[in-house]
């Protein structure tokens, strides 16, 4: 599962992909930059992990990650083809979930393409475009049913129901992610088949520096809350770009000396919320190792995130959840009082479990 960077040219998506995985993705100071998307991979902060390896002293601690893509600047009338339009859409029709990055920023040294400091109007360009792109998706697929439905087809009579419902809703340019009753109503495999780009999760992400003011932000928060039901995160991109470049030592002594907390981690963390993942810990060797899997995943399933032979010759899984660890401190304990017990291959994983898998 992954995360689409998306928004205008120039707006910093690149900076703030290059932050994140610690990168060289092209930036400069022109549109589409970035044409064909840069892959990245980060990993999660993540508190347990550390706590683990206080307990169980491991030579390597193994963080969970998250994959990031950092896709080309959208304009005005992409939906149509223009700038890199069809490129563009086609790379979010990939990821699972999408982090558009709004420039609040002033800089004369860096090109705006609305030729203007306008955060709202960014978002708007944006949605409309992939409002506009899902109504085309929408009608197409409506074409390829509607003599079927016609002719008495129950099967494509009710999807006809739901392709109206989605287009009539697009056509008072609201994105689908905002009709929650809607949304309930379309698979995940339909927004996958028809490509609806709307119905994704979407944090807005304010790219600002130490001039915004605080009554800028609180507009913006309140707007993307309020009229498009989204979270928000406000991250310097020039400044976290910096600090990636630092060992950990010299960011650390950076943070405290100016009270700066990371929002890259707090980036992360959210988009790790948004695809719905969970993370379980592998105790194996001299390693401590954090995975990511999605909620609801079953015991045998999540033996093949780590390797395919687990899944197919799985047998059990001995478990315990990381609270009761920190509880008693101790495996032993764990053991002698019960709390270590054997699960079958449907037993639905819980965030924090520490599993120890048996396999053929």
């Amino acid at each position: 599962m992954e995360a689409g960077i998306i928004g205008l040219p120039n707006v910093g998506k690149s900076t703030i992909f290059n932050a994140l995985t610690k990168s060289n993705a092209n930036v400069s100071n022109f549109p589409f930059t970035t044409i064909e998307p840069n892959i990245g991979i980060t990993t999660v902060e993540d508190e347990r992990l550390i706590e683990l390896g206080k307990i169980f002293r491991p030579e390597k601690l193994t963080s969970a990650t998250v994959k990031f893509v950092d896709i080309a600047g959208l304009v005005r009338g992409a939906s149509k083809g223009e700038g890199l339009g069809n490129k563009f859409l086609s790379h979010i029709r990939e990821v699972d979930v999408l982090v558009q990055v709004v420039r609040v920023f002033n800089d004369d040294s860096i090109v705006s393409t609305l030729g203007e400091l306008n955060p709202i109007n960014e978002i708007e360009i944006i949605d409309l475009e992939l409002i506009l792109s899902d109504l085309e998706q929408i009608l197409k697929a409506r074409e390829r049913i509607i003599n079927k439905a016609k002719s008495g087809d129950k099967d494509s009579q009710e999807k006809l129901v739901i392709l109206d419902e989605i287009r009539d809703h697009l056509n008072k340019n609201r994105p689908i992610r905002e009709n929650e009753l809607l949304l309930s109503k379309i698979s995940e495999s339909d927004i996958k088949n028809y490509e609806l780009h709307t119905a994704k999760s979407v944090l807005y992400l304010f790219n600002i520096n130490d001039s915004v003011s605080t009554d800028v932000i609180d507009t913006l928060v309140k707007f993307v809350s309020e009229k498009k039901k989204c979270d928000s995160i406000l991250l310097n991109a020039k400044l976290e770009l910096e600090l990636s470049e630092l060992n950990n030592e010299e960011k650390e002594k950076f943070r405290k000396e100016y009270n700066l907390k990371s929002g890259i981690n707090d980036l992360v963390k959210k988009v790790y919320e948004m695809l719905n993942l969970i993370t379980f810990y592998t105790v194996v060797g001299n390693e401590v190792r954090a995975w990511s899997i999605p909620k609801g995943t079953t015991a045998k399933t999540a033996a093949g995130k780590i390797h395919t032979d687990m899944e197919k010759g799985f047998i059990r899984a001995e478990v315990y959840n990381y609270n009761d660890l920190i509880k008693y401190r101790s495996e032993k304990i764990l053991f002698e009082r019960g709390i270590i017990r054997t699960e079958g291959k449907d037993y639905i994983v819980s965030d924090g479990d520490i599993i120890k898998f048996k396999f053929h």
